[in-house]
């Protein structure tokens, strides 16, 4: 009886393990139609009695305006190219500040980990959804590439109420196209991130523009990002920040 359980638990890890890189593998070259996310967001709205809204455009990269990775490593992960996944010092400095009652908690998720939550995975702060999304970094970091990783980021991202991804988004809130994104709006999309249900780029808060400035602020130090194909060159690197090539 034991040998048979021994036998089904194996079965089970091994199954998990070849499904997940599996459908990493594939995510590396499919688009991502549906998450978990949009999938849990449809039956809350449902559940509110609200007619079911999900708004989504799958677009590549190469169709989504230069200024917007720029504007979302400025606000979310200025170390995006350069860490594995994790960064660190953001962690350690996170862990400092919030040791410390009585201030604002920070968090230290880098883009790599939004993205495997994003696509892989539920809304939650259990320690069991937060082991799958360092496994699930870990793959999408081994087996994309940064710029794939990128496009998955922006495509699948909540960006307001019904409406995930920067081609939606442009449409709702702007009227055009992602490719068409000015580097003033693409700073403010990336402004609302910390929470898009409650920050509306179509109607910015004073907040939300005294945020948006700080960002177009940092961008000017992070230049354009690479195309897939591209290395970093380690001279366009100072302090985990990027630099304007001369």
């Amino acid at each position: 009886m034991i040998l048979k359980f021994k036998s089904i638990i194996r079965w089970l890890v091994g199954l998990f393990f070849g499904l997940t890189i599996l459908s990493v593998v594939a995510y590396r070259f499919l688009p991502i139609y549906i998450t978990p996310l949009m999938v849990i967001r449809c039956f809350q709205q449902m559940s509110e009695g609200r007619h079911i809204t999900l708004h989504h455009h799958w677009v590549s990269l190469d169709h989504i305006s230069p200024y917007m990775p720029v504007a979302v490593m400025a606000s979310e992960d200025q170390r995006f190219l350069l860490h594995q996944g994790f960064d660190f010092d953001a962690i350690k400095k996170a862990a400092e500040h919030n040791a410390h009652k009585g201030k604002k908690l920070h968090g230290a998720s880098t883009i790599s980990q939004q993205t495997a939550k994003n696509v892989f995975l539920w809304p939650g702060r259990s320690w069991l959804r937060k082991g799958f999304e360092v496994y699930f970094t870990f793959l999408i970091e081994h087996i994309w590439s940064k710029q794939r990783i990128m496009e998955a980021y922006l495509n699948s991202i909540e960006m307001g109420d019904g409406i995930y991804g920067v081609d939606a988004c442009a449409e709702y809130h702007f009227n055009k196209k992602a490719e068409d994104l000015f580097r003033n709006e693409c700073a403010l999309i990336a402004a609302t991130l910390p929470n898009p249900r409650k920050y509306d780029s179509s109607n910015p808060t004073p907040w939300l523009r005294r945020r948006q400035q700080q960002i177009e602020q940092q961008m000017k130090f992070i230049p354009s990002f690479p195309k897939e194909g591209e290395d970093i060159n380690p001279k366009t690197v100072a302090g985990g920040v990027y630099k304007h090539e001369k």
